[in-house]
């Protein structure tokens, strides 16, 4: 039987900028080198917390180009192709392909709702065309759904590997994962929030997308580590550690612009945003920044991305969330879960 293609903490990294606003590629560089000397099992650009959508279709290459030659195959790279009509996807599949990219990470187009036939035929369209193998990217808060159904008629066809679910339904992630294993036990799972990424390894999950890896990785590779080897005192504390700080990325400024500030932080000079942001927004994210510099710090996180050695983070102190503290965050967490990107 054949492992699953895919497994273990995969960063969808942010893309510094410059003083233009253009793609900053030596930063960008550093930030992937970084990423990649503590640990992360892949790199995911494009992804949602890498703003991909803000960025044109020429950039989307060459930020992928860019990640792949820094990584040089030493991380499995999946790169985000959701791009808004099938010829573009093509061209992105082969493009990623030729460059050494590992798969391809796919949503339905967006935009116009689609019957669950078409999301079928559109998918299995580009795998039988595709020279990279093909992720489907389930996030139904920003395009239409992939269904159990369809889902399991996908998994039929070698060229589609694996699952990235950013759903937040972790009831439906578990049916999907037991009924789509009867049929393709080498079909990968990655979860896309940090909220349930134990609960989802312990479950049979092969990893995840996680966001806070592009500012902890340090942390959420440990926190899969320590899932796998059966030590899950710690890997509880460090997911309620991953708790507390989704919640001061999130709730308090308009995503992902708590990333941002987190990154920059730990060392990094991300530019500004290309989005503009009202005044009030801009004073939020002066609370934010200050709310996240606390936590990074009792998280045992040094602020410097040039340190020679990386550091371990070490949890709450005392090795154990407070839990009033927890209590309010995860009420927040499921108050809001249905509108936060994966």
């Amino acid at each position: 039987m054949a492992d699953p293609k895919l497994k273990g903490i995969f960063t969808p990294h942010m893309v510094p900028l410059d003083e233009r606003g253009r793609i900053n590629e030596p930063e960008l560089r550093r930030l992937v080198e970084w990423l990649i000397q503590r640990g992360v099992h892949g790199l995911y650009p494009n992804g949602s917390t890498g703003e991909f959508i803000r960025f044109s279709f020429a950039e989307r290459k060459e930020i992928v180009r860019i990640v792949a030659d820094q990584a040089q195959g030493r991380v499995t790279v999946m790169a985000g192709a959701a791009e808004a009509n099938l010829d573009d996807t093509l061209e992105a599949c082969s493009y990623y392909h030729g460059i050494g990219c590992d798969t391809v990470a796919i949503v339905p187009p967006p935009y116009f709702p689609m019957r669950q036939p078409n999301v079928r035929e559109f998918f299995l369209t580009v795998a039988r065309h595709s020279p990279i193998d093909v992720t489907v990217y389930k996030i139904p808060q920003f395009t239409t759904d992939v269904t159990l159904d369809t889902l399991l008629r996908l998994a039929e066809h070698p060229r589609i590997i694996g699952i990235k679910d950013s759903s937040r339904d972790f009831p439906g992630y578990l049916v999907m994962m037991h009924q789509v294993r009867a049929i393709r036990p080498d079909f990968s799972f990655l979860i896309g929030c940090e909220e349930i990424l134990v609960p989802s390894l312990l479950m049979g999950g092969n990893g995840g997308t996680i966001a806070t890896s592009g500012i902890v990785p340090e942390l959420v590779v440990e926190a899969y580590d320590q899932t796998l080897a059966g030590n899950l005192e710690r890997a509880k504390t460090l997911q309620y550690s991953l708790l507390r700080l989704i919640h001061g990325l999130v709730f308090g400024v308009q995503f992902p612009e708590g990333v941002r500030a987190a990154l920059e932080l730990r060392g990094f000079r991300m530019g500004k945003p290309r989005f503009p942001l009202a005044p009030d927004e801009q004073a939020n994210l002066e609370t934010v920044r200050s709310l996240l510099s606390e936590c990074l710090a009792s998280l045992g996180c040094q602020l410097d991305a040039d340190a020679a050695v990386p550091p371990r983070c070490a949890g709450p102190a005392g090795g154990g969330p407070d839990e009033a503290m927890v209590r309010s965050i995860v009420e927040k967490v499921v108050q809001r879960m249905g509108r936060m990107p994966g």
